[in-house]
Formats: structure tokens, sequence, C-alpha cells
């Protein structure tokens, strides 16, 4: 049976909600022979924005798959998959923000990211324990969801801001 878990919602609404924020006002500010093109801009790059967080893990009995959009693959992103049988083990490496990654690396010696911003991510770890019988203790979130929640919140603030300056 195939499982797909998607882009953690935090995630991508931090992603997309710090775009329209720090771009939305450029088509109302813009002189007057600007403002098509720049309407035109902003609303290309909100498609590209949300097609980047549309990116998805799925498993099924054999193996996992990373999959992109096609954006994300014109912008240098692969699709991947490891088969569960050769995943040998998983090893971590620290970020320079003091967090963690985490690598499943193949019988060959490859590394291939393991996704840490999925939706169900505990229910992900449980699959790769049962396919693998390789210890997911330890294996969590790159950066605390609250993190994301707070980028959110502020770029949802600035946008709020930008619609009361703009209207007064």
């Amino acid at each position: 049976m195939k499982e797909k878990f998607k882009t953690l919602f935090p995630v991508k609404s931090s992603l997309i909600s710090l775009y329209i924020a720090l771009t939305i006002p450029i088509p109302f500010i813009s002189s007057e022979e600007l403002k098509t093109p720049s309407l035109f801009l902003f609303i290309l790059g909100l498609f590209l924005i949300v097609n980047i967080t549309s990116d998805y893990v799925e498993t099924c009995e054999k193996k996992i798959s990373y999959k992109t959009g096609f954006i994300s693959k014109a912008f240098g992103k692969k699709n991947w998959e490891i088969c569960w049988k050769e995943i040998k083990s998983i090893k971590s490496l620290p970020t320079s923000q003091g967090s963690r990654v985490f690598y499943f690396v193949d019988i060959k010696g490859k590394n291939i990211l393991v996704p840490q911003r999925i939706e169900n991510f505990d229910n992900f770890l449980d699959k790769i324990l049962k396919k693998t019988n390789i210890n997911t203790e330890g294996l969590s979130y790159i950066s605390p969801l609250w993190t994301y929640k707070i980028l959110t919140f502020l770029s949802v603030l600035m946008i709020i801001g930008e619609i009361v300056f703009y209207v007064i």
C-alpha cells in the first residue's frame, strides 16, 4: 500500500506567507507603467513558491520515493528513490545552526537526505524502523515546528501592517 507524506503545513505556510509579505507591496507602490508587469511577476512568483513547497515522500512495500514538481526539477532539485533493502544505515551530521540532518546510507555508500519536513513524521519513522530494523530514535524535524509557526505569524502581521498602511 502506498502512503504519501506531504510537506508540513507550517513549513509551506511560512514560506508562502513570507513571500507574500515581502512582495505584495511592490505592485501597489510601482509606477503606473510597472504595475501590470509587477503584478504578473508577483503571481508568477506565488505560483513558483507554491509549486516548490509541494514536494512529497511516497512509501510502498518496496521503496521510499521523493517526488518534486516540475519547477523544483527545473531549479535542480531531483526526484529520488531507494529500496528498503538497500538502506544499510542512517547517519547524522550537525548543521551550522545547531540542529542535525540525517542521511540514509545505501549498500553502495551513497548518502540520501532523510526528509525531515514532512507530515506524519512519526509514522514515517515507524515505517523506516519496520522496513529496515534501523533504530530511528533521535531522528526529528530539522527545526522545531514553533519556528515555522512564528515565521508565519510574523509574516501575517507584516501583511496586515502593509494593508493598513496602504489603506490609510
